[in-house]
């Protein structure tokens, strides 16, 4: 068996040596030192460890964005850009061993059976799930199947005595790629994307609908966090803003012709200002999108230099129903930047980008960022000076505020007690707070977060054997009523009023409400 998977290893690694120009001479030395293991070596191997860790190390070496994805990871690495998953449609938190419903997703199979937020799931199909320490991906195992197949819940209701059973059919649930949408003042739209998938123009699509409607005409695209993903969902993105026969990216490899992509006469806004935030962590296709607006002069890009992901990957399926994701081209923006920031120093340098960035002080200090003369380029109407090297450098720098944020405060939020807190305070005042505050509007005008609820999150923290310092404490105050109120809202409606809360707080984009209110800034900085 040993020789027989050893020899696939050869098998997958081959077409990679040829495409990589590999003399005869070195296919050859792979071969013989497997050959050499397999036949010789002193113990028995592990077959499958042996092909990963080989598989994993050369595609390392080649690049940081080529990977191996084992076999049980495929379909949960390719859900967020499907857009669908195949399960019962609930959000759930692990509670003191206790699971609990935070929320239904409308219209799926969960909530169509009457299963409601506040409900604890106590059996899933006779298998007791409540106080038995199981993981999340334990839950997610036994909730998740095929389409059509029929999952049976025991679950404890507040106010009802005996446990209720619901047989749920288990369906396709959406996996959305726009987390906001809403309107700021009388004719400014607000949309946000997280990732770009399958179902991501058409979200889009649907919610600049929504806000055309509501009288719409300025608007602000927010890709900040955006990491990327499908090329064809940034090409349809980027032609909504702009008009037919203008080129919005290139690809070119070694081994691939260089092929390109124009906009087409079907943009849904090809006129009327555009303002698109960008931070750190956009990458990929989120480069794509604002690379191709800042070029064509269509749209101002605020925020700090993007992650500067270029490369394009092809997944190739093995045999045993793993994948290969190999790069096999980079990106261009349409004046010819490549967006792909350079990988030379090694796996371990690049890993460390952001890191640098910040303590070289770029992510605080626009003056902190040098750009050789070698790396200007001039967009293609208004020929403003924009620049290559990897990522997309905005052309209006919002530094990242690092006032209010303190080692308590990164503790508390990466501990998980910012969110068991905000649950447990859910799952007791759900009733009240529904009654007090029927729509979002009053409770984002009126609802503040009071003592109580910060006391049970310092005596959560302290529970969690983590320091509850005074100073730092009163440092991240704010950050923290305003995170948790966020929270509320989103457990009692949906993210978007989650981000309509926290966006108080999101200094890019009060600055670009700030440029579209001002009559004549938009042009002003865009000429």
């Amino acid at each position: 068996m040993k020789k027989i998977i050893l020899s696939l290893l050869l098998f997958v690694l081959t077409p990679v040596l040829f495409a990589q120009g590999f003399s005869t001479m070195q296919q050859r030395k792979l071969t013989n030192a497997l050959t050499a293991i397999s036949n010789l070596y002193v113990d028995s191997i592990n077959d499958k460890k042996l092909v990963e860790t080989a598989l994993e190390c050369i595609l390392k070496d080649l690049d940081p964005h080529s990977l191996y994805i084992p076999k049980e990871e495929v379909e949960r690495v390719n859900e967020p850009l499907e857009g669908s998953f195949e399960g019962v449609g609930i959000q759930f938190q692990l509670m003191e061993d206790t699971l609990l419903v935070i929320q239904t997703i409308s219209g799926c199979p969960a909530a169509k059976v009457g299963v409601l937020p506040g409900d604890r799931i106590l059996y899933i199909n006779n298998e007791l799930v409540a106080g038995v320490k199981m993981k999340n991906s334990d839950i997610f195992k036994r909730l998740r199947g095929p389409k059509g197949s029929e999952v049976t819940v025991k679950i404890k209701r507040g106010g009802v005595k005996e446990l209720m059973v619901f047989k749920i059919i288990r369906d396709k649930i959406p996996l959305y790629s726009v987390d906001a949408t809403y309107m700021i003042g009388k004719d400014i739209g607000y949309i946000k994307i997280n990732n770009f998938g399958n179902n991501t123009v058409q979200e889009f699509e649907k919610a600049f609908n929504t806000l055309r409607d509501k009288g719409m005409k300025q608007l602000i695209l927010s890709l900040q966090g955006n990491g990327g993903g499908y090329l064809n969902a940034a090409i349809q993105l980027a032609d909504e803003f702009l008009s037919a026969n203008k080129l919005i990216v290139y690809t070119q490899g070694l081994n691939q012709p260089k092929t390109t992509a124009e906009s087409t006469s079907t943009g849904d806004f090809e006129k009327g200002k555009v303002i698109v935030l960008v931070d750190e962590y956009s990458a990929s296709a989120s480069e794509i999108v604002s690379g191709a607006l800042q070029d064509w002069d269509r749209a101002l890009i605020i925020g700090r230099r993007t992650f500067g992901k270029g490369l394009v990957q092809r997944q190739f399926p093995l045999i045993d129903g793993s994948m290969l994701r190999l790069t096999v081209a980079r990106y261009y923006t349409p004046t010819g930047r490549c967006i792909q920031k350079s990988y030379k120093g090694g796996y371990e340098k690049y890993e460390m980008d952001l890191v640098d960035r910040f303590k070289k002080g770029e992510l605080l200090h626009a003056d902190s960022i040098h750009f050789p003369d070698s790396l200007r380029y001039q967009t293609l109407n208004l020929k403003r000076t924009v620049y290559g090297g990897g990522g997309i450098m905005p052309d209006i720098f919002v530094p990242l505020d690092t006032t209010r944020y303190t080692d308590f405060h990164r503790k508390i939020v990466a501990m998980g007690v910012v969110n068991k807190v905000c649950v447990q305070y859910i799952d007791k005042h759900r009733a009240d707070l529904k009654k007090k505050y029927p729509t979002f509007e009053k409770f984002k005008k009126e609802y503040e977060v009071d003592d109580e609820f910060l006391n049970q999150l310092t005596a959560q923290a302290e529970k969690e054997k983590i320091k509850v310092d005074s100073t730092q404490y009163a440092t991240s105050k704010t950050l923290i009523k305003l995170q948790l109120k966020a929270l509320v809202a989103r457990d009692l409606w949906e993210m978007n009023e989650y981000y309509q809360i926290m966006d108080a707080d999101n200094e890019s984009l009060q600055k670009a409400v700030e440029i579209l209110q001002k009559p004549g800034e938009f042009e002003k900085i865009l000429k």
